[in-house]
C-alpha cells in the first residue's frame, strides 16, 4: 500500500532544514528546493501555496509558530488530511514542551523522534491523541532527563496505553481526581470589513469553544446552546456523538482528559454580528503638495461593560510617502520608510479620552497625489464576552 506521508521536513524562517523524518526511504532535501522557490515568489510566510506540485512529489505545509512543516507526499492524497495531521503534530510539540519553537525541538530531539514515530505508521497516522501518547512516550520532566542520562533507559511506556484497546480511544483509562472540575473557554474573533461610511460590507465570526476537563473514571457530558443555529461549518472533536447534534443540536461526549478543542465554528449571519469598535478617520493628500494630513480617532461602538484592550492599528501607506510625523494620545506608532507599514499600538481604550494619532505625512516632491486612501486594519481584544451572544449549559 502508498504510503500517505513518506518525509516530514521542520524548516525556520531562515531556510534552514533544522530537523527530518523518513518514513522508510530517505528522500532528498533538495525536493524543498521547490518549496523555496514558491516561498520567495509569496508575499509573505503565510501566503506560501499549502500544496506544491512537483514532478514526482507533492510537498503539502504549513506555517506555525515561525515553522514551517512540510510533508512530502508520493501519491495524491486528501490535502485536508494531511493538513490536520501537521496541526496535531505542531500541537502535540506544544503540550509536551509548553512551546512549539525550534529551540524546544531541538532540546527535546529524541522525544521529537519518539513521537513522531508512534503518531505515524507506515506513512498513516496512527496514535495522535494527546492521552494516548503521554502513555506512549512520557513527557519530558528534569528529574526524568537526569534518570535517563544516567541509567540509559529512554521515555518510551513499558505497557500499551488502555484507550488504544478501547472504542474511546482519545481517553486513557482509571483516571482519578480529588476535585472534578470541568471548564469550557469560548473564543471568538471577528473579521469584518466596514466602508468609509461605517457600514458593515462582510462580517462573519470564527469560533472555537477549548475544554479541560478534570474528571474521574468515564464521565459522560452534555453540552446544549441558546441558539444553536446561528453556528455554521462546525468541525468536531472525535468525541462527538454526531447523530445526537444532527437531530438535537446537543453536544453529546465523553471527554478526553486534560485539555482539548471540543469544536470550532462559523457565524456568518451578517446582521448579528455587532462591530464593538468606530474608528473615525480622515487622510488628505493635496495636488502638487509634498505634504499630507493624518488623523484617526478610536472608541468603543456601544456599552458592553468590557473592556476593548490590545487594540493595534496597521495602515498601509502608499508608495509616494517618505515618512510620518505623528502625536499619539495614547500608545506609541511606528512608521517603516521601506515597507511603508504604520503600526500604532494603543493598548485598552478609556471612555473618559478616546485615543487618536494625527499628525503630517511627507510625500516625494513632485510624485503624483495617490489615487486612493489606506485601508485601516485593527485587531484588538475583549475578554469575557462571546461577541455572538451565544450561551451554553453543561451537565453530566
Amino acid at each position: 500500500m502508498a504510503k500517505m506521508i513518506h518525509s516530514l521536513f521542520l524548516i525556520n524562517c531562515s531556510g534552514d532544514i533544522f530537523l527530518e523524518k523518513h518514513w522508510k526511504s530517505v528522500v532528498s532535501q533538495s525536493v524543498c528546493d521547490y518549496f523555496f522557490e514558491a516561498q520567495e515568489k509569496a508575499a509573505d510566510v503565510e501566503n506560501v501555496p499549502p500544496v506544491i506540485s512537483t514532478p514526482h512529489h507533492y510537498l503539502i505545509s504549513i506555517y506555525r509558530d515561525k515553522l514551517f512543516f512540510v510533508s512530502v507526499i508520493q501519491t495524491e492524497v486528501p490535502p485536508l488530511f494531511v493538513i490536520e495531521f501537521l496541526h496535531r503534530v505542531a500541537d502535540t510539540f506544544q503540550d509536551y514542551f509548553g512551546e512549539c519553537s525550534e529551540a524546544a525541538i531541538k532540546d527535546n530531539v529524541v522525544i521529537v523522534y519518539e513521537l513522531l514515530e508512534e503518531m505515524l505508521d507506515n506513512g498513516f497516522p496512527l496514535a495522535t491523541e494527546s492521552n494516548i501518547l503521554k502513555e506512549l512516550i512520557k513527557p519530558p520532566t528534569i528529574l526524568r532527563s537526569v534518570v535517563n542520562s544516567i541509567t540509559g533507559s529512554s521515555n518510551v511506556g513499558d505497557t500499551l496505553p488502555t484507550g488504544q484497546l478501547s472504542n474511546i480511544p482519545w481517553r486513557r483509562a482509571g483516571v482519578k481526581y480529588t476535585n472534578n472540575e470541568a471548564y469550557f473557554d469560548v473564543v471568538e474573533e471577528i473579521d469584518a470589513i466596514i466602508d468609509k461610511s461605517g457600514s458593515t460590507v462582510f462580517a462573519e465570526i470564527q469560533g472555537v469553544i477549548d475544554a479541560c476537563i478534570k474528571l474521574s473514571g468515564m464521565p459522560d457530558l452534555s453540552l446544549s446552546f441558546m441558539n444553536p443555529r446561528l453556528l455554521d461549518d462546525v468541525s468536531f472533536h472525535p468525541c462527538i456523538r454526531f447523530k445526537r447534534w444532527e437531530s438535537e443540536r446537543v453536544l453529546s461526549f465523553i471527554p478526553p482528559d486534560g485539555n482539548f478543542r471540543l469544536i470550532s465554528y462559523r457565524v456568518s449571519s451578517q446582521n448579528l454580528v455587532a462591530i464593538p469598535v468606530y474608528v473615525k478617520h480622515s487622510i488628505s493628500f493635496k495636488e502638487n503638495s509634498s505634504c499630507g494630513r493624518f488623523d484617526i480617532t478610536i472608541g468603543p461602538k456601544q456599552n458592553m461593560g468590557k473592556t476593548i484592550e490590545g487594540i493595534t492599528v496597521t495602515v498601509h501607506m502608499p508608495k509616494v510617502v517618505l515618512n510620518m510625523n505623528l502625536t499619539p494620545t495614547q500608545g506609541s506608532y511606528t512608521f517603516d520608510p521601506v515597507t511603508k507599514v504604520l503600526m500604532w499600538d494603543v493598548g485598552k481604550i478609556t471612555p473618559q479620552k478616546l485615543p487618536s494619532l494625527k499628525g503630517l505625512v511627507n510625500l516625494q516632491s513632485g510624485a503624483p497625489k495617490p489615487e486612493e486612501n489606506p485601508s485601516l486594519n485593527i485587531q484588538f481584544k475583549i475578554q469575557q464576552l462571546a461577541i455572538s451572544g451565544k450561551k451554553c449549559l453543561a451537565w453530566v
